[in-house]
């Protein structure tokens, strides 16, 4: 899939105000300072699309970006930023939770995972909590230029390993880097084979 076009729609905290014209989403979302707006940026080849920010937790609304006139690019609030406070915390887990649980375009959820760690407590119950709520989702790992071919391999099969404990089949894995522009074509045709299934 080439993207022509890609344009920001709009942004709040509230699934019931998204576009309302059933058009498919594909939804990004990650702990803070994952790669999201970079990958974003990357997948778009747009520069400042999603704004970047050293400082974690900059995305605080759902953003919406039509792409090509016919999908939404979904930009979610990170997740998990300990900076927030609580009660931070807890308002943007029930903007991510409505969203999820209750937007019927979603089509796909995009989990980015940072490539460098290994697997966090806080993105298997997130990823539990998606299968527990039968919401379709992929894994992206990013930042996989920013550490060794056998770093890499180690921490994504330690995820892997983690995630059989609980999960009989995993959903696909992509593997990514925004600064080389790895991975994004991969996730483009994962799209474009999707929407052409819905089109039928």
């Amino acid at each position: 899939m080439i993207i022509k076009d890609a344009q920001f729609v709009i942004s709040n905290t509230d699934h019931r105000k998204c576009p309302d014209d059933n058009k498919p989403e594909y939804a990004f979302i990650g702990r803070s300072n994952v790669g999201k707006s970079s990958l974003i940026n990357m997948l778009t080849n747009r520069k400042g699309l999603a704004m970047t920010s050293s400082k974690p937790g900059k995305t605080q609304l759902i953003n919406h970006f039509i792409i090509n006139n016919e999908w939404y690019l979904v930009d979610l609030p990170g997740y998990g930023y300990a900076q927030r406070g609580k009660e931070g915390r807890e308002k943007i887990r029930k903007i991510i939770d409505s969203y999820i649980t209750e937007r019927v375009q979603l089509t796909c959820l995009f989990l980015l995972l940072d490539s460098r760690h290994e697997p966090q407590k806080i993105d298997i119950e997130f990823m539990n909590w998606l299968g527990e709520e039968e919401v379709p989702f992929v894994i992206v790992f990013t930042k996989i230029d920013k550490i060794s071919k056998g770093k890499l391999k180690d921490n994504t099969e330690a995820y892997i390993t983690k995630l059989h404990e609980t999960w009989e089949e995993l959903p696909p894995i992509f593997y990514t880097s925004s600064e080389h522009k790895l991975g994004g074509d991969e996730i483009l045709n994962y799209i474009d084979e999707i929407n052409k299934s819905l089109k039928g």
